[in-house]
């Protein structure tokens, strides 16, 4: 079975098509995606501007017309909290919906973070035990927890690299004092969840999800995308902790420059590096193991889930 899955997030608009059939791996079989910077497209009070709007819908007619293309039999579409925090996005769904046809789900911080676990995993397996999630993206950080397929525990946090960057930051590179009010606010958001973690035990493995933690772990010296899915890659708390001090003292510019980093993620990736090292220092963790799979996966095994499929 062929499926379309759009994946509407804060910073990027993708649309994977993958091969797939229940008990199986989705396979990717395309992908289209743009660096949209939805967070970037707020204005009047947290509005999606006018200019966003008509971007994202042309952006989704394309691709549903690639989907069509690419012979896809069943489509989602889900967004997540650029459109879920924006004052009109419930009007800028409905909208989107009613002209192109499609059905936009809005997933909750919540749901983000379960789905993103059920990808880590089944990627993981049964043996990596109690299982840790962490994922920061560009409006929010998902954590999520447990032994299961359903976490014990999930939370989402507004600790996104991109809301941060925004928010927080005047210039580039940012000034010490900036570096410093963040970072005692990053830590203290994340500090009253760890109870509410830990409480259920202590991880036997913590791994990480999303673009901003590839890149942190690429700049350490992880093996380049380019390697494959199945080489493994980690991320260790000292070398965070190194690189979140070096990445707040460079300009975007400069940090375009290093291995794994792309030039539309290189500004927000100080903010996202303090929000990877508190996540770290709080949880006392180790090292975290860079899993391929997040969100977008994590809904399409739900839907695979769903199917009709022999037993035996």
């Amino acid at each position: 079975m062929r499926l379309g899955v759009l994946d509407i997030g804060s910073n990027t608009v993708h649309l994977l098509v993958v091969d797939a059939h229940r008990g199986a791996r989705p396979i990717p079989a395309y992908s289209h995606k743009e660096e949209m910077r939805l967070s970037e497209h707020l204005e009047d009070g947290d509005r999606l501007s006018k200019r966003g709007i008509e971007r994202l819908g042309a952006f989704v007619a394309e691709a549903l017309q690639i989907a069509e293309d690419k012979g896809v039999e069943d489509f989602m579409a889900f967004a997540t909290s650029a459109v879920r925090e924006a004052a009109n996005g419930e009007e800028v769904v409905a909208e989107i919906n009613a002209g192109c046809g499609v059905d936009i789900k809005v997933l909750s911080g919540n749901e983000e973070a379960r789905l993103t676990f059920l990808a880590a995993r089944r990627w993981f397996g049964w043996s990596s035990g109690r299982l840790l999630t962490l994922d920061i993206g560009g409006g929010s950080l998902e954590i999520a927890s447990g032994m299961d397929e359903e976490p014990d525990v999930a939370a989402s946090l507004p600790l996104g690299a991109g809301r941060l960057t925004r928010d927080w930051f005047t210039a580039d590179p940012p000034p010490a004092d900036e570096v410093r009010k963040l970072r005692k606010h990053v830590r203290a958001e994340i500090a009253r969840r760890v109870g509410d973690v830990v409480k259920y035990g202590v991880p036997h493995a913590a791994v990480a999800t999303s673009k901003t933690f590839k890149q942190l772990a690429r700049i350490a010296g992880a093996p380049p995308s380019s390697d494959g899915p199945y080489v493994s890659r980690s991320l260790t708390r000292a070398d965070l902790a190194e690189w979140a001090l070096k990445l707040t003292k460079m300009g975007a510019g400069a940090r375009a420059e290093l291995p794994g980093v792309s030039e539309g993620r290189a500004a927000q990736l100080a903010a996202g590096a303090l929000v990877a090292d508190a996540t770290m220092d709080l949880f006392e963790i180790d090292k975290l193991d860079v899993c391929p799979w997040a969100l977008r996966e994590g809904v399409i095994l739900r839907r695979l889930d769903l199917l009709p499929g022999r037993l035996g």
